[in-house]
């Protein structure tokens, strides 16, 4: 079974699990690992996430509902996540005026070098935020990720329409969300 494409399934068994068998610790642990994936499940709500911005002003992942969203968790100091970026811009520059925007969330610990990175790599885009708290940052328990980059593709509605797609498997998906053909 494949925990993202059968979530429903993993939610039973662990709840019929735990509820007869309380004290296993096993279970409980199990319990949770499937409740965290359940928050991210295809279709769900996306998380909400409010950090601030360049300048110091709060922004809301939700106030983009209504927009095709890229939630891009990176770093400048992650060159996976810098390797990846000439290909996001490009999907922006070639999707915006259609209804992509992209969400840029950093694990930075240095602001001057979170603002270089995004002049450097060229991200035109303005929703930049970082709380500068690195992996101490809640999103990351909240989205549970251990690695950058990870991202999550959302639709108009704010639900979460993709998880890690990169390359052109991230465009198809992207085009088949702008068409509304999911």
């Amino acid at each position: 079974l494949n925990i993202e494409k059968d979530i429903s399934y993993y939610v039973k068994v662990a709840d019929a699990l735990t509820t007869k068998y309380p004290n296993i610790e096993n279970l409980k642990s199990f319990k949770s690992y499937v409740e965290s994936k359940k928050k991210l499940a295809i279709g769900s709500p996306a998380p909400e996430i409010t950090l601030n911005d360049k300048d110091g002003k709060p922004v809301s992942l939700s106030s983009l509902k209504g927009k095709i969203v890229f939630v891009d968790f990176w770093a400048s100091w992650c060159k996976p996540c810098r390797a990846e970026n000439p290909f996001v811009v490009s999907l922006y520059e070639k999707y915006k005026a259609k209804g992509l925007d992209i969400f840029s969330v950093s694990l930075d610990f240095k602001k001057e070098a979170w603002l270089e990175a995004i002049a450097k790599d060229k991200l035109s885009w303005k929703n930049h935020v970082s709380d500068l708290m690195q992996w101490q940052s809640p999103v990351v328990a909240l989205y549970g990720f251990d690695g950058i980059p990870f991202a999550v593709l959302l639709d108009q509605n704010g639900n979460i329409a993709g998880k890690n797609l990169r390359g052109p498997e991230l465009e198809e998906k992207i085009k088949e969300l702008l068409a509304g053909t999911h």
